[in-house]
């Protein structure tokens, strides 16, 4: 149809919605006011035209490139895109090439890698000693967390700005901007979006401008195949939307930050007994297309981590939460997990096992091997028998209350040691007063 002739350039080559909105200035990009501000630190660096080597971290959608570009052109500086996902050594050498062309003619040129962390240590190491001799500005592009993704060596080259989700605000600025922009937006054409529709757009986005401009130049194009209003005018309505929101699911990078982020917090709903806090971020993921099967075994680490032996049921629930996902699936399975989270987040908490397991593990890492005394050592030979193994030892069910009292089970060398301290909550606080009395026979306290 002709109206879709605004697509395409002069060349017939199609640009997309979101790639022809990129802003040209400053005072056209939308978000990241905590960092573009009057008087922040990456808005000074842009006003004064003298850009140093930094790092985007963001979610998808977030304006990093469009952010590095405007640094570019503000800066007068010559600029060199790769992407780490398609580019290797021999590209990063190029480019590098290139930029000391520009070196020798006295201009500065900005490199910037998208989705940086996808470079192995060998890649980023290739353009290390040219960012420290000034032939190029890095800046690099991630959504994942520079810390665990990138080497120290180019992060102590580099400052990392942490971009965040678009606001309301901002999304609705982009779709105001899109349908009224005539040279490179929607604006020769006559559509319109009310408030109600412009929120659905905008929910559907989750805080991704990309994916914002997509769906609207998708709803826009189904608006216009459509017959015309009496208004002349074409309307982007519920039932528009019905048909460009029904493959969408909301952003869930099932490796990624958010992914993290939102475990740790269904995590951390459990830990704090908050049983509504652990089934809306259980939903959310299950909603974003994690596998539960992962979550049920997140679930088992729980129920020890945080609930121990203060109630040794939850790690059963948990355990039969797993084996009805993998028996039976979707929904039942998920409807077994969900169970399993509110009674832990219900149940009395002690981190007492894990605490003590960790602590004891880090004595054995550190202690030297000590050999297991000779009377708790086993003799099933003759043999074992005449170097006095075993000898000493005192069958506990043949002892007064059952228990051989001042019995050791530690090395000689490291004496006898306390790791397991039970809270005095649910059933721990019962293990307490047993193994209190333990131990106080064990000092001589009868």
């Amino acid at each position: 149809m002709s109206q879709q002739s605004n697509l395409f350039q002069e060349s017939n080559v199609y640009i997309p919605l979101a790639d022809r909105m990129r802003p040209n200035t400053l005072e056209g990009y939308v978000g990241q006011e905590h960092l573009l501000g009057e008087g922040k630190p990456l808005r000074q660096a842009i006003d004064s035209k003298r850009p140093f080597s930094l790092i985007f971290w963001g979610p998808p959608g977030t304006g990093k490139t469009t952010l590095a570009r405007l640094i570019a052109h503000n800066s007068n500086a010559y600029f060199i895109t790769i992407s780490a996902v398609l580019a290797g050594v021999k590209d990063i050498r190029a480019a590098v090439e290139e930029a000391k062309q520009y070196q020798t003619q006295g201009k500065q040129t900005i490199l910037f890698v998208d989705e940086v962390h996808r470079f192995n240590k060998a890649q980023q190491d290739a353009f290390l000693p040219f960012v420290e001799d000034g032939t190029v500005t890095f800046i690099g592009a991630t959504t994942e967390n520079p810390s665990f993704e990138l080497n120290n060596a180019l992060l102590s080259r580099a400052r990392v700005f942490v971009l965040k989700d678009l606001s309301y605000p901002a999304l609705s600025d982009l779709i105001e901007h899109a349908l009224a922009d005539k040279e490179k937006g929607l604006g020769k054409f006559a559509l319109s979006i009310n408030e109600e529709c412009k929120n659905i757009l905008i929910e559907s986005a989750d805080g991704d401008g990309r994916r914002l401009l997509n769906f609207l130049e998708i709803a826009s194009e189904m608006a216009m195949s459509r017959e015309q209003s009496e208004e002349d005018v074409w309307e982007i309505n519920k039932s528009v939307l019905e048909e460009t929101l029904t493959q969408s699911l909301r952003r869930f990078d099932k490796g990624g930050e958010h992914f993290y982020d939102q475990i740790s917090a269904l995590h951390k709903s459990v830990r704090g007994s908050n049983p509504d806090g652990a089934l809306y971020w259980f939903c959310r993921m299950l909603d974003g297309g994690v596998d539960p099967l992962y979550v049920a075994r997140r679930v088992v680490r729980m129920a020890s981590e945080d609930i121990g032996n203060a109630d040794p049921r939850g790690l059963t629930i948990a355990l039969n939460a797993w084996d009805v996902q993998e028996r039976l699936g979707s929904p039942e399975g998920e409807l077994a997990i969900a169970q399993a989270l509110t009674y832990l987040a219900c149940a009395a908490k002690s981190n007492a096992v894990y605490t003590s397991y960790k602590t004891a593990m880090a004595d054995v890492k550190s202690d030297p091997t000590y050999e297991v005394p000779i009377h708790i050592r086993n003799a099933p030979t003759k043999l074992m028998k005449d170097l006095d193994y075993g000898t000493g030892y005192r069958y506990d069910h043949d002892e007064p209350s059952g228990h051989s009292a001042g019995q050791t089970y530690f090395p000689d060398e490291k004496g006898e040691t306390e790791y397991y301290h039970p809270v005095d909550r649910g059933l721990e606080k019962k293990i307490a007063e047993k193994l209190s009395w333990i131990r106080n026979r064990n000092r001589g306290n009868y």
